[in-house]
């Protein structure tokens, strides 16, 4: 009896090792890679995660933002999640902002000379009225311009919106899949110092280059574009390209 509780308990061992060694053949499945934005997206699909993600922000004057709220354009796709939404950096305004502050104290400075003397009181109110009108629509064009001359990168395409006046603009855009190189200077010591400088987009689209001009944090944005084109090659490789 002692024999054969033995053998039973070998047989059990074996049987036990067997199913190990089964386990152990069979084939894993590959870890797949996620890029960095890959995982923001899924993150920014929840408006709880989207605020803790670096970049995001709700300020309606940022010249960065990363996922951004209420952003939309007129040829967006349905499923297009918008991923950067870029301007030239504030410190770009400036040079408009100090001609400004003459052009405001300039009557002022103007009084001290007997210039408009020899027109009527009334006539002298409506030059200097007519100078801060004219004031007024070079503040508002300069503003305009900066404030309406965007990029946007989403997770499809890149877009380039240039704002020339109220009726004219232009818009060129290429897919993420057509991008060939890309690369960013920063130049200068107040480019270094505010960190802002150009991103230079090769492409093998109709417009074959795109400029970012002057935006903030190029490198992110270089980082940003380059993630985007592995997910892209990752989505044809597995067949999941919209």
């Amino acid at each position: 009896m002692a024999d054969i509780f033995v053998g039973e308990k070998h047989k059990e061992k074996e049987e036990v090792g067997s199913k190990e060694e089964d386990v152990l053949k069979e084939p894993k499945e590959p870890e797949k890679f996620h890029t960095k934005v890959e995982e923001d997206i899924k993150k920014a699909e929840k408006p709880i995660t989207r605020e803790h993600i670096p970049g995001h922000t709700h300020n309606p004057l940022s010249a960065f933002d990363y996922f951004p709220d209420n952003i939309d354009f007129e040829t967006r796709d349905r499923e297009e999640k918008i991923v950067l939404f870029l301007r030239r950096h504030p410190i770009t305004n400036l040079k408009w902002i100090l001609v400004t502050v003459l052009l405001v104290f300039a009557p002022f400075f103007l009084g001290a000379f007997p210039l408009l003397d020899f027109l009527p009181g009334n006539f002298r109110f409506i030059a200097v009225l007519g100078w801060y009108l004219g004031t007024m629509a070079y503040i508002l064009e300069n503003f305009l311009t900066w404030y309406f001359n965007v990029y946007i990168v989403t997770d499809e395409r890149i877009i380039d919106i240039d704002f020339n006046n109220l009726i004219y603009k232009e818009v060129s855009d290429a897919n993420i899949d057509k991008i060939q190189d890309v690369t960013y200077k920063m130049g200068g010591v107040a480019r270094t110092f505010f960190n802002y400088g150009d991103v230079e987009i090769q492409t093998a689209s109709e417009v074959p280059n795109f400029e970012f001009a002057a935006v903030p944090q190029p490198d992110r944005v270089a980082k940003v574009l380059q993630d985007l084109r592995i997910e892209e090659e990752q989505e044809k490789l597995e067949g999941r390209v919209r």
